[in-house]
């Protein structure tokens, strides 16, 4: 076995678009280990080999700014694979990505092939922020399921959204190696200066640390790099911005009913005390309102 060397240094953050594509983008190996342990597959029905669908192959997706389905490969069986790193997460995600996913499942008849020859569609969209507040659940996986019969499915597409900053490895129910790929992908990029030892059970895993290893990128794809994350960075803070000024809104809209009702009140000969404990405004504003 050939020994590695140590590997030092900075590490770039893989869900960067220019890493991630980098790392799984370019080498089948890595995808093909990415999704036999992260998906759903059966026993017996792990993915062989994979390649990766040309331009005019892939599924026909509208560009959303920093929102790239990432890779799109196929095995040797025919299933199609979308992977997609999702930096923000907004309402219309979901919706958008099953119509790419569907999308990528109907237009496996532009090659020619009847109805009966079309291949499964998996879609995976790994998203870097917390979606479901309801529980504790970090793995989603969704398919079309008889709802009186929860064992019979019909076959043609699967998607699975991952959470990645709920991720706990104690709660994980799947291969060994699909923990250390989750970890790579919150770990990496955080401060770290050398493959923990963990990592160095999966060569695999390995490969992709030395692929995201800042000496292993060019000045230009380094300026990408930096672009990318400045572009989510003011992203999501239009966004918090967005949300303040709209609780702002919020907060003057309702205080102004609560003036309102405070006016009709002090208007009927109620007492401020008891207007003040209905409305819960401060008595120096209920009292600029008497007439």
């Amino acid at each position: 076995m050939v020994k590695r060397k140590q590997i030092t240094g900075k590490f770039l953050d893989p869900k960067a678009d220019v890493v991630f594509k980098k790392i799984f983008g370019h080498h089948p190996d890595l995808i093909k280990s990415f999704l036999n342990n992260l998906l759903p597959l059966p026993d017996g029905h792990l993915i062989e080999s994979v390649k990766y669908l040309m331009p005019e192959q892939s599924p026909r997706i509208p560009s959303m700014k920093n929102t790239i389905v990432d890779v799109k490969c196929t095995d040797e069986t025919g299933r199609i694979f979308i992977v997609e790193m999702q930096m923000t997460w907004s309402k219309t995600f979901l919706q958008r990505f099953l119509f790419e996913t569907s999308k990528a499942y109907v237009q496996q008849l532009e090659r020619g092939k009847a109805y009966e020859e079309l291949c499964p569609v998996y879609g995976l969209a790994l998203v870097n922020q917390t979606f479901e507040e309801t529980t504790d659940d970090w793995f989603h996986h969704y398919k079309l399921t008889n709802v009186k019969d929860i064992d019979k499915t019909l076959e043609g597409m699967q998607m699975i959204f991952l959470e990645l900053p709920k991720f706990n490895p104690k709660t994980l129910e799947h291969r060994k190696v699909g923990v250390l790929w989750m970890r790579f992908l919150r770990e990496t990029g955080t401060g770290l200066e050398a493959i923990p030892e963990e990592f160095k059970a999966s060569p695999e895993v390995v490969k992709a640390m030395e692929l995201a290893q800042e000496s292993a990128y060019t000045p230009t794809e380094l300026m990408a790099y930096d672009e990318y994350l400045d572009a989510i960075r003011v992203q999501q803070t239009v966004r918090a911005d967005s949300f303040k000024e709209g609780q702002e809104e919020e907060r003057k809209k309702n205080e102004e009913e609560k003036k309102n009702m405070a006016r009709k009140m002090l208007a009927k000969g109620i007492d401020i005390e008891d207007v003040q404990e209905f409305t819960d405004l401060p008595l120096k504003v209920i009292q600029s309102l008497h007439p």
